[in-house]
């Protein structure tokens, strides 16, 4: 199996969840040149991040090649509760997603 490219964590304090995620990604721009051959490294980076709690969204980023590698996202949102279920996906522009789940503490 394929280690995780997100770690994701959900507190609540107040009925306000704040959930952080760290996502594991090259975010190429498709600009830069490889230092021996001098050709392009080709575009490779994150689209789309959809938050989701209790299967509902309430949260949809659009990325492009201009944020850095390995993304740290954070946001908040009301209603939660303990134990309730978060959801993080990413879409990147050769095809590639993951999604991670937790629950809020």
């Amino acid at each position: 199996m394929a280690k995780k490219s997100i770690r994701l964590r959900a507190s609540n304090k107040g009925g306000v969840a704040t959930v952080k995620a760290l996502i594991t990604h090259p975010m190429e721009t498709g600009l830069r040149k490889n230092k021996k051959t001098g050709k392009k490294v080709p575009a490779h980076f994150i689209q789309t991040v959809s938050g989701k709690h209790n299967g509902q969204e309430v949260v949809l980023a659009e990325w492009s090649g201009a944020v850095s590698k390995n993304p740290y996202l954070s946001f908040q949102f009301a209603g939660a509760k303990k134990g309730d279920a978060v959801e993080l996906t990413w879409k990147d522009n050769k095809g590639g997603s993951e999604t991670a789940a937790t629950k809020v503490r």
